[in-house]
């Protein structure tokens, strides 16, 4: 590759006052990064017309016409291209012809080039490949079907068969190869079609796919050193000629770099979570207002009330915290300073923080500080002072502006100015292991409200991004060695972090941990609603659920799936995901059969295992001991009848789970079997959870000692809670259906086994 004539060649288009490269320069660039062939060409200017000799120098009968103009991207749309046969009167007619009909435009003359001939013909036989410079992700490689009809096989087709993407900066060649390996156009170019042949080599799609990703990292805002920008650059189409990948078209954009934002001192976002001093401004001592239940609430979770200050001019203690009168009479710095005051008041207040150096994080509660037009410019003159702050070595890291707050069990502090009686906090598992962010509060408090045996050690909601982000967060708990799962809710990403996600998400994979997103906005009412509520631009959906998920992530397409992801990654996380292998078992026909119709998910799928023949006597024996044998017969999914009993449940599941076939269980408890011990309070003495028969008591100790993941569901309604409630408590992963709990376990599964991947773990 050679920098110095890429860099010349974006250097003479800008000093001419364009942002976009003619088709011939487009070309030179191909050339000088080493992408790929490039046709014969020779640009005409000025309505000179071709010598007799350029056009005997060309290959072929035929040569190919094409306007040279910036201002027209597709050129075939406007009459500008016409293939003509190579004769002079031909060539000169065609040339002008063409300058005639699009006169009035900014034509810069008509380039003439050989005519290729492609090795097939048809439909899926030509190539698509581009960089693009995305705000959210920088730089994006894609790949797909190529020529006119990409659009109507990109919207026609399942998702990742007609284009696929990833990020350059943490994408090689080698592993995009096999990204694409599953598209419709890989199909065809390596004849893996009816009657098809090879056409290009699998050397010649990695030396392309390499060619453009360093060209996009020398080439993007990443690169400090880098003069230029690439926004886009596409080949449409490559055609495959004489086994090469020959480029018969191509447009790119540029532009100058952008000044990035400092990035976030980590330090600082330790000493928000776990803060030594809190501060709070905005904490009334005559009304119950958000900032005094905010202080009741960090009250009652037990943090120290001599770390404790209210912030206030009148000098007055609020529920026996001590107040000081200033940011500026503040005898030591802060660790945290909670502003739980109005927009307009809280600027000032921003600026005040940062004159004074006195903190070193702060919660940001008001709305109205960039979500809405009106505070849109105040708010954008507040993040340019955080930022000048931050260059010059000051200031603190800012969560927020329009959040809930924070809930850090290690920091022992809950900041939500949501009251105890409508959302209570109690602890539910023996080791909180987990954290979840979320840009969006109610977010939170839903998901917890809904199952509190989420319980994570760490809630994050962090608004708007006015400072901190997604992928500041992720970061710091991907470092945390206490934490092992981290769900977050997006709504929208600030410039480049959803790169800085990605990379922290990488992170986190590579140290074992599982990152688990719901990212909103997929659809464009999506988008502007995640718009108006926190200031945020969704990006294009598809590109972050590539990049995220090829980071490790494993994301969710609706919320109740990132519910029964995050609790399920906690469930599983020291279990082995040995493979893809499931064995299942219910006492109903129902519950297997839903079972069996949900072992795929999208283009992953887990396979029924074969049960070998030790097991199946084995599971034979627990139905001729329980009198079902002239009822069932062993398969799987194992439909061992409604008159199963807890203790055949629990034979079965630990018989199935000791089949060397079998990587992963999932069993129905069948709640509603007048066989099984489910209720808190039976009409039968001794037949209810409590019983040591039940299966509720025998079932968490072979959970705990398999090493294999087990996954339990009850179907039935609110008279089974307790039951669940006490299986959950004694660490079972419990769902409460049978096609929730196998969906689940077959995304988990396709992501543990990307990240055993990624860790270049050997493969099961």
């Amino acid at each position: 590759m050679s920098e110095t004539l890429i860099n010349d060649i974006f250097r003479r288009a800008h000093s001419e006052g364009r942002s976009t490269l003619f088709e011939h320069e487009v070309y030179r660039l191909l050339a000088a990064a080493g992408i790929a062939r490039t046709p014969r060409h020779e640009v005409l200017v000025d309505g000179a017309e071709p010598a007799d000799e350029l056009l005997a120098s060309m290959p072929g009968s035929r040569v190919v016409v094409k306007i040279v103009a910036a201002g027209i991207a597709h050129k075939s749309d406007v009459g500008g291209v016409a293939i003509v046969a190579k004769e002079p009167g031909a060539v000169r007619a065609a040339c002008k012809n063409m300058l005639a009909a699009l006169s009035g435009r900014d034509i810069a003359g008509v380039m003439l080039t050989e005519f290729i001939e492609a090795d097939a013909g048809g439909a899926g036989n030509e190539l698509l490949v581009g960089i693009r410079n995305t705000r959210e992700f920088g730089m994006i490689l894609s790949a797909g079907i190529g020529g006119v009809d990409t659009e109507l096989y990109a919207a026609g087709s399942r998702r990742g068969q007609a284009v696929v993407s990833a990020s350059t900066a943490l994408t090689t060649a080698e592993e995009f190869l096999e990204i694409f390996k599953p598209t419709i156009a890989y199909r065809k170019i390596a004849g893996m079609t009816r009657g098809g042949r090879r056409l290009v080599s699998d050397e010649a799609l990695l030396q392309c796919f390499g060619a453009f990703i360093r060209l996009a990292n020398n080439c993007s805002a990443g690169d400090p050193a880098t003069d230029f920008v690439i926004e886009e650059l596409e080949v449409n189409p490559f055609t495959c000629a004489k086994g090469s990948l020959v480029a018969l078209d191509g447009l790119c954009s540029f532009g100058r770099p952008q000044r990035a934002r400092p990035p976030r001192p980590q330090g600082k976002i330790d000493r928000m979570l776990h803060p030594a001093s809190i501060g709070i401004i905005g904490a009334s001592a005559t009304r119950m207002n958000f900032g005094r239940i905010t202080l009741k609430n960090i009250i009652a979770s037990g943090y120290d009330k001599s770390r404790l200050l209210v912030i206030n001019p009148d000098g007055q203690e609020v529920d026996g915290v001590r107040c000081a009168l200033s940011l500026g009479a503040l005898e030591q710095r802060l660790d945290l300073l909670i502003l739980a005051v109005t927009a307009d008041v809280a600027f000032g207040i921003i600026d005040d923080v940062i004159r004074t150096d006195a903190v070193e994080s702060v919660l940001l509660i008001p709305g109205g500080m960039g979500e809405t037009e009106a505070s849109r410019e105040p708010a954008q003159r507040m993040l340019e002072t955080i930022d000048n702050a931050r260059r010059a070595g000051v200031g603190p890291v800012f969560v927020g502006a329009n959040c809930l707050g924070i809930i850090s069990h290690p920091g022992n502090y809950d900041s939500w100015f949501i009251p105890e009686e409508r959302l209570p906090r109690a602890q539910k598992k023996a080791q909180r292991s987990s954290a979840l962010i979320s840009q969006s509060g109610a977010f939170l408090v839903t998901r917890l409200s809904k199952n509190a045996w989420l319980d994570p050690a760490y809630m994050v909601a962090l608004g708007n991004q006015n400072d901190i982000t997604h992928g500041d967060m992720v970061e710091n708990f991907a470092a945390n060695p206490d934490i092992h799962v981290i769900g977050t809710y997006v709504e929208g990403f600030k410039d480049l972090d959803g790169l800085t996600l990605a990379r922290a998400v990488r992170k986190a994979t590579l140290a074992g941990k599982q990152v688990v997103i719901y990212k909103a906005g997929q659809s464009a009412a999506g988008g502007r609603a995640a718009m108006g509520h926190t200031a945020s631009i969704a990006g294009d959906y598809e590109v972050a659920l590539s990049v995220l998920t090829q980071a490790g992530a494993l994301v969710a397409t609706d919320v109740s799936e990132f519910s029964d992801l995050f609790y399920l990654s906690d469930c599983m996380r020291n279990k082995v995901v040995g493979g893809k292998r499931l064995g299942a078992v219910a006492g109903a026909g129902y519950d297997t059969v839903a079972i069996a119709d949900s072992i795929q998910v999208g283009d992953f799928s887990l396979s029924l295992a074969a049960i070998g023949s030790s097991t199946r006597e084995r599971l034979q024996a627990v139905l001729a001991s329980k009198k079902l044998d002239a009822l069932m017969e062993v398969r799987n999914p194992f439909d061992i009848n409604p008159g199963a009993d807890d203790e055949a449940h629990l034979l079965c599941t630990e018989a199935m789970a000791a089949e060397p076939d079998v990587d992963c269980v999932v069993v129905g408890l069948d709640p509603t079997s007048p066989m099984v011990r489910s209720l808190q309070k039976s009409a039968r003495a001794g037949f209810d959870i409590d019983s040591p028969e039940s299966i509720v008591q025998t079932l968490p100790a072979l959970v705990a000692s398999c090493p294999k993941p087990i996954v339990a569901f009850i179907d039935g309604g609110a008279l089974f809670d307790p039951m669940a409630d006490k299986l959950m408590a004694q660490g079972v992963c419990i769902l409460r259906s049978s096609e929730r709990a196998t969906r689940a376990l077959v995304r988990y599964t396709e992501a543990r086994l990307h990240a055993a991947r990624l860790r270049g773990e050997a493969a099961p």
